[in-house]
């Protein structure tokens, strides 16, 4: 059994050209939210000004070698995490074997920069990276050609458990009790990973769904639980096709959304054997993909 991970951005040492920032500033950096004064109106045209928590968006560059391969704009914490999933997901590592460092530039001005030191048996097709990952990281994969050439980097899984309806539709409330920053900003996304029976593992949230899934991913290969393959992905939100690719990148055979899937998700899920759901709300969902035409559990 794994020990609860609810994640709250964490404490870091942020130095820019050399100074260390403003204990204000510091403290931006580790709640994942900002504060500045908003203006509230109603029809009746009255209005009051008050200060909101916002919650940060800010830009990431992901270096392999010191190649620049990413650009995604994410909620500051956990970088270390939402690189190595990512990494996971692109295909470019396996495990964390694969990894000798993950370091922050820290010279760079924001130390908005991450550089990873692979070791030097594994390749890395820089031009396959920079061709597609660059137009597409900060919303989502887009484009034949990567689609094609992700379906080639993952085997489908052969066998997964059905899950049970009851357990899947207690998930969304787990999830919500756990999301410090979403109560808030109201502004953030979240990916949760559950066991088969319904207990939380871990959570992680950012403004980017798929930057929260990575986070989740990139802690999973950190504390060498990889493969995923007896847990359950509950995200925020709709399940697109990224979100199925990574989760399939990291064995994860169920996946279920607090909202709609994808006609693209839905149809790699049933390529690749994995359970899809949506809409689970109020003891019921969607299954959009079954294993073999498998019916889930009651």
């Amino acid at each position: 059994m794994l020990a609860v991970r609810r994640v709250a951005p964490p404490v870091r040492r942020v130095i820019r050209r050399g100074v260390p920032v403003s204990a204000e500033q510091a403290a931006v950096e580790t709640t994942g939210s900002i504060q500045r004064p908003v203006q509230r109106l109603n029809s009746r045209g009255v209005t009051s000004q008050v200060q909101e928590h916002l919650a940060i968006e800010e830009p990431l560059e992901i270096r392999v070698r010191g190649r620049p391969i990413s650009v995604t704009l994410r909620t500051p914490g956990h970088d270390r995490e939402l690189t190595l999933g990512f990494l996971i997901g692109e295909g470019v590592i396996r495990s964390i074997d694969d990894v000798i460092s993950v370091d922050p530039c820290l010279r760079e001005d924001g130390g908005n920069v991450i550089n990873v030191v692979l070791r030097p048996e594994v390749p890395v097709d820089f031009q396959r990276l920079t061709r597609h990952v660059f137009a597409s990281s900060s919303c989502g994969l887009c484009g034949k050609t990567t689609i094609e050439s992700l379906r080639r980097l993952f085997s489908p899984l052969e066998t997964v458990a059905a899950p049970s309806v009851d357990v899947l539709c207690q998930l969304p409330a787990k999830m919500r009790a756990a999301q410090p920053l979403f109560d808030q900003t109201g502004g953030v996304h979240a990916a949760a990973l559950f066991s088969g029976d319904g207990s939380l593992l871990a959570l992680y949230e950012d403004v980017g769904r798929h930057n929260a899934v990575d986070k989740l991913i990139g802690h999973a290969a950190s504390t060498r639980l990889l493969p995923l393959d007896r847990q359950i992905l509950l995200v925020s939100g709709r399940a697109s096709f990224e979100i199925v690719q990574k989760a399939l990148a990291a064995r994860i055979g169920v996946i279920a959304a607090v909202s709609a899937a994808s006609s693209l998700a839905a149809e790699f899920a049933q390529t690749n054997g994995q359970w899809l759901f949506g809409f689970l709300r109020e003891g019921r969902l969607t299954c959009y993909s079954s294993p073999a035409g498998d019916r889930p559990r009651p």
